[in-house]
């Protein structure tokens, strides 16, 4: 008789779990943590979107909706876009939330052996994900400073080069591309006729300048935004998609067999979503992120995040991160180590989505610990 582990398949084992899981597992076993490690919102959903996912229920509409969402989100997501862009971006796709968008454009454009780039540091679900897709992930480092280099980008394609995977503002060091940035990739990407996939799951959370989107400078563009962060509405999985229509129909004929569609009740809040202010949650986590900065530069070394709402020390001298960052936990303080998202394992992820007296603890603990 064969071990249940003689089921598994070779695709399934390739996919280490997640660094960040084991830690969520650690916070369990500890009592009342200081936890930088999850990177979700601490502020809970407008009450005017709870009150309008209520409202939906009640009134019935807990059923499938169509797979490529209700048309009213549609509706909305495509005006909005297109007069950011400055053009129709056409059809769009309500996604289960950023991630489910994220496995449906890799499965769309990814074969058995096609590569991608993507900016080391890198948000951990790509690496995986083109794993499971038979692709293969190839990382451009981006240290010290996290910004996009073009040289190294360039230096790093061959025939087999498809996606150029893109994250800004960034998980897991809270970088923001520049305009001239954006415009580097765009030529990139243009002169090698690759595929962009801008995750912008962050763009609410800019805390200087605007944001230019590579979905408005180049059309072979697949652009992922969503509501988890902006409203808090993690666990309610609503997302988008816009880019070239062969891909979109090719994510959404996907979707029909994967997550059927986006949760119905949760799409229609998020058309209320749309109209409510985040402006003052983006206030918050700016002097949040003034406060985590101003504390630990004092004894890291430490890149000031531009968005997002997590921030990437180095670890001190002599340490690896996941040593330090086991120091840190045995210290009843969570941190991530930077290996969960880089080929290195140099630096640790924070998320400050926390209370000012937590991270200023926290802080104070980490500082202590770096001597």
């Amino acid at each position: 008789m064969r071990a249940a582990s003689d089921f598994l398949s070779a695709r399934a084992m390739g996919v280490d779990a997640s660094g960040i899981r084991k830690v969520f597992d650690l916070a369990a076993k500890l009592k009342d943590p200081i936890n930088f490690s999850i990177g979700q919102p601490d502020f809970d959903v407008p009450e005017e979107a709870k009150a309008a996912a209520i409202e939906a229920i009640k009134a019935g509409n807990n059923g499938y909706t169509q797979t490529q969402g209700i048309a009213d989100l549609r509706g909305r997501v495509r005006k909005q876009l297109s007069a950011e862009f400055g053009r129709d971006v056409g059809e769009v796709l309500i996604t289960s939330a950023v991630s489910g968008g994220l496995l449906l454009a890799i499965m769309s454009t990814i074969n058995p052996g096609d590569e991608a780039l993507v900016l080391d540091p890198y948000f951990v679900m790509y690496k995986h994900l083109l794993t499971l897709t038979g692709g293969k992930t190839v990382a451009v480092d981006t240290y010290p400073d996290f910004a996009f280099h073009a040289d190294r980008v360039e230096k790093a394609i061959t025939p087999r080069t498809k996606l150029l995977i893109l994250n800004s503002p960034t998980n897991p060091t809270g970088a923001v591309m520049s305009d001239a940035d954006v415009l580097a990739a765009v030529e990139v990407a243009r002169t090698h006729d690759l595929l962009i996939v801008s995750d912008e799951i962050y763009e609410p959370f800019l805390y200087e300048g605007g944001f230019l989107s590579p979905g408005k400078l180049y059309e072979n563009t697949v652009v992922l935004r969503g509501f988890s962060k902006s409203h808090a509405m993690t666990g309610w999985r609503v997302g988008y998609a816009a880019g070239p229509e062969a891909v979109i129909s090719q994510m959404t004929k996907l979707q029909q067999y994967t997550f059927v569609c986006s949760p119905s009740p949760f799409q229609v809040a998020a058309v209320r979503a749309m109209d409510l202010p985040t402006a003052a949650a983006r206030e918050v986590y700016r002097k949040k992120r003034d406060l985590v900065y101003g504390l630990l530069s004092k004894k890291f070394e430490v890149n000031k995040p531009g968005g997002a709402f997590y921030i990437f020390p180095k670890a001190p001298k002599g340490m690896t991160a996941s040593e330090f960052c086991a120091k840190a936990i045995e210290n009843n303080v969570l941190i991530i180590p930077g290996n969960v998202f880089s080929e290195k394992d140099t630096h640790f992820r924070i998320s400050y989505a926390t209370s000012d007296e937590k991270i200023k603890k926290g802080c104070e603990i980490l500082c202590a610990l770096a001597g």
